[in-house]
């Protein structure tokens, strides 16, 4: 599996580009760091901006519900690491809120150019709003973008990683809206004999031969 080539968007599948860089927590190689775990790695437009600062300082809120999904987070801007020190202290004294995990000091913009953070049309100077969520095999699972002016869900990211990791583990998909405890899709058979085996189970609703829901147990 080979890893996404700089200055194009990784693709869904693809192994997240590795680098090596100065954080808030020291200087880190990403694939060391990881840990063979999960991982959303996120990157705001620029330190003391309003939208970035309500978004920094909720998934710093959240930090304990992606910790209890083995979920590590960390941060990027192409600001400075004194930049970052000082905003996150700024954030510590304004908001009452600690950031508990790394921030990216990315002032080369090497490792937004590697994951596709730069969208000129949008903004030469700084990053749009990504999002990868990264399997422990350090294959990016899902990305999504926002613009400068939109801060993104917490909760959907969340979401997003209870439902990426429910099929993983089970090897079903998961409906639209879908959250943890809903029901789930128990993707499609392939042949004649798969397909006769499941119209005979009992375990499943079957709407159509294409589409079956079930409880995880």
């Amino acid at each position: 599996m080979s890893e996404a080539i700089s200055g194009a968007m990784p693709k869904i599948g693809e192994l997240a580009p590795d680098f090596t860089a100065v954080t808030t927590h020291g200087t880190i190689k990403f694939s060391d760091w990881q840990e063979g775990k999960w991982v959303v790695l996120f990157s705001h437009p620029a330190d003391f901006t309003p939208v970035c600062t309500t978004e920094l300082s909720e998934f710093a809120r959240r930090a304990e519900d992606f910790g209890l999904r083995g979920v590590k987070l960390i941060g990027l801007s192409i600001d400075s690491i004194h930049s970052h020190m000082a905003w996150l202290q700024n954030i510590k004294e304004k908001l009452g809120v600690e950031i508990p995990f790394p921030m990216i000091a990315d002032l080369d913009t090497k490792v937004a150019q590697k994951y596709g953070m730069i969208h000129p049309d949008a903004d030469s100077t700084v990053t749009v709003r990504a999002v990868f969520v990264i399997n422990p095999e350090r294959k990016i699972q899902a990305l999504i973008y926002y613009p400068l002016t939109n801060g993104r869900n917490i909760d959907e990211v969340l979401r997003l990683v209870d439902s990426l990791q429910t099929s993983a583990k089970n090897g079903v998909a998961t409906p639209a809206n879908w959250k943890p405890g809903d029901r789930v899709i128990v993707p499609p058979p392939k042949t004649v004999e798969a397909l006769q085996q499941r119209m005979a189970r009992t375990d499943m609703e079957h709407i159509d031969f294409y589409l079956g829901y079930k409880k995880l147990s």
